[in-house]
């Protein structure tokens, strides 16, 4: 029996949408090669005219008339659009895969609709604007009109059991993934050294978005805990957000203005040159669903240090430092052992990759085919 599955891809924008882009991109073409899974893709007009996507290259796809950078057309194409062309394909099956999808009304085929993580509830804080209550009705609305749901990590299907009570038998936990960098696309260090006005100091990298619960507030305070002859530089990349203000002002509340370093959107190859020279990653997020970041951070082989709260422990495994984000001198401790043990250095160098290699695309892909599976069974 072949399976049919219309994938929900009308949230994403590319280049805007983050890690559910990097799911979309990374699953769609495993999908494909798993023998009874026929994917079709449903997405907007604008990311219908990325022409080397996978929804344009690997799977079929039709295109619903919405634009998503307008989250009242993203809403709309998800309750009227989505169950609409699904049925026009003759989809078995709607796979929702960014948190929220067509609701009990919507009419259509079967869903399975992936959360990746219930910030409205746990940390609410994350979320700009009226996005966050959105979401709050959003998201409850599309697991109770799922047959079966897909959670990024335990942790996140706890979260769902809680926050909005769906039996934790209808819900499965299929771990993402990150993709091996390309070899040679890191930019050379004195370069980017030179460009970014790094000098000669030690980097310490962060990869948290600019957002209240990542709490980069608490890691400019520790930092500021060292004293400036062992202090590294921090650097937190990343597309700016309304936040980026607040962590300027604590910077300079700190006297801690010159250590730290906000550099804004940078390129892959850039992105890969700062793995490359840092010293450490920390990551302290009071909430994750999963947590890309620190699972980067452990391929790379970069010594890292990370929140022990919600999804990231279950990430790091044994491969990185845990600590209380809400405790700076643990914080601060956590970032200064990183810097002075050459050992735990090491030893975490090669804890990484191995704690990595658990997770894998393929793998991802075919518990998600299982889901499949079991949501058109019951």
């Amino acid at each position: 029996m072949t399976i049919r599955v219309a994938l929900n891809l009308v949230y994403l924008t590319p280049g805007e949408t983050g890690g559910m882009e990097v799911y979309a991109r990374e699953l769609l073409p495993r999908l494909a090669e798993i023998e009874g899974i026929d994917p079709v893709a449903i997405v907007n007009t604008v990311a219908a005219q990325d022409e080397t996507a996978p929804w344009n290259t690997v799977v079929a796809s039709v295109v619903a008339p919405v634009d998503a950078r307008d989250r009242r057309q993203w809403v709309w194409g998800e309750q009227r659009h989505v169950p609409r062309l699904a049925t026009e394909i003759g989809a078995d099956l709607v796979h929702s895969l960014a948190s929220t999808g067509p609701g009990r009304l919507a009419g259509g085929p079967p869903r399975v609709t992936t959360v990746h993580d219930l910030h409205y509830a746990v940390a609410p804080e994350a979320h700009f604007g009226l996005r966050g209550l959105g979401m709050r009705v959003l998201v409850p609305a599309a697991v109770r009109a799922s047959r079966r749901v897909i959670a990024d990590s335990h942790a996140t299907k706890a979260d769902v059991v809680t926050h909005i009570g769906t039996p934790a038998d209808r819900i499965d936990v299929v771990h993402l993934a990150t993709t091996p960098p390309r070899s040679g696309a890191a930019t050379p260090e004195a370069d980017l050294r030179r460009r970014l006005g790094l000098g000669d100091r030690r980097v310490l990298l962060s990869m948290a978005a600019k957002r209240p619960h990542k709490n980069v507030e608490g890691l400019i305070d520790a930092l500021a805990a060292i004293p400036p002859d062992r202090r590294p530089l921090l650097v937190v990349p990343g597309y700016p957000t309304e936040h980026d203000a607040v962590l300027r002002h604590r910077a300079v509340a700190r006297n801690v203005a010159d250590d730290l370093l906000l550099p804004g959107w940078l390129s892959t190859a850039d992105v890969e040159g700062l793995w490359a020279l840092c010293v450490a990653h920390v990551f302290p997020s009071f909430y994750e669903g999963f947590g890309l970041p620190v699972l980067e951070a452990l391929q790379r082989g970069v010594p890292s240090a990370c929140s022990d709260r919600a999804s990231m422990p279950e990430v790091a495994g044994d491969a990185a430092l845990l600590f209380d984000p809400g405790d700076g001198a643990a914080v601060r401790t956590a970032i200064e052992r990183l810097l002075t043990e050459d050992a735990l250095r090491a030893d975490l160098r090669e804890r990484g990759p191995a704690q990595a290699a658990r997770f894998s695309w393929e793998r991802c892909a075919r518990e998600t085919a299982r889901t499949y599976a079991q949501a058109l069974a019951g």
